[in-house]
């Protein structure tokens, strides 16, 4: 299904984009590795097959940069037919006690700066009526989850975003696939954000139990290969809560705040 296609993985030198890579490169595909670890990059590379990659590091924010680097992209050889923008940052503190740049940040990263990259592959995707855009979005960005008021926001707008693109480019030969995976087991708690913006440096006990990225991956990829535009990785409550949210949106509330009123918050504080 992916042999010889070339994927751009934003977020590439870990955690689920690290698996894209790895499972793609499974399949025969060429890809374009990104992130801010050229050292980690370069690792995921010798996994893949060094041959078969481009490494292109650098800072999703830096906006000024990016056209040239699609160029690069692009040059390598001459199309892109996947983009994965999987590269952002998680948060973990109530929203009463986060800074406003916190809010900043993180929506800067996990929505404007994918926003920003795929405005610019878009153009070369529609003039060969083809290509693929996944954005990896979170069940948070389905359900407004507790300490999460900056991520569920810019998760739920990138998914806002990915809806809105593919009914515009459907009949131009595109296809748009929204994926909100649940708890995998990745860094991703230990790199989120705190109140002040800080590291966090701990994990989460539901992330540290969770999927295994590779076979997080494996599913998403087949279900890319089905058509299907909505994909959603999570088992147990997560995949509960995404069900109710579209059944049952009162009950869910009522659930999550029953959760939060019973201590939630302390327990992620570790208090």
């Amino acid at each position: 299904m992916y042999k010889d296609q070339t994927f751009w993985i934003t977020g590439a030198s870990s955690g689920i984009g690290a698996a894209f890579a790895r499972q793609l490169a499974k399949q025969g595909a060429f890809l374009i590795l990104s992130g801010r670890n050229q050292a980690a990059l370069e690792e995921v590379a010798a996994q893949c097959g060094a041959d078969r990659c481009l490494i292109l590091p650098f800072e999703t924010t830096d906006y000024a940069a990016l056209p040239k680097l699609v160029d690069q992209a692009l040059a390598w050889r001459g199309a892109i037919d996947g983009l994965v923008n999987n590269a952002g940052i998680s948060q973990r503190s109530l929203a009463i006690e986060t800074a406003f740049p916190v809010y900043q940040k993180v929506v800067d990263v996990d929505l404007m700066a994918p926003i920003a990259l795929t405005q610019l592959v878009l153009p070369h995707m529609v003039a060969r009526k083809s290509g693929r855009l996944v954005f990896i979005s979170s069940v948070a960005g389905k359900v407004g989850s507790p300490m999460r008021t900056a991520y569920s926001a810019a998760k739920h707008g990138l998914i806002g975003y990915a809806d809105a693109l593919r009914v515009e480019t459907a009949a131009l030969g595109l296809q748009v696939h929204v994926i909100a995976p649940g708890s995998i087991k990745t860094d991703v708690s230990r790199n989120a954000v705190v109140a002040d913006g800080s590291r966090r440096g701990v994990s989460d006990e539901a992330i540290e139990n969770g999927i295994d990225p590779d076979k997080a991956v494996q599913r998403m990829l087949r279900a890319m290969a089905r058509g299907d535009r909505e994909i959603i990785i999570a088992r147990g409550v997560e995949q509960v809560i995404t069900r109710l949210r579209r059944q049952s949106p009162n009950k869910l509330f009522d659930m999550m705040e029953k959760m939060m009123a019973a201590g939630y918050a302390q327990k992620m504080k570790g208090e």
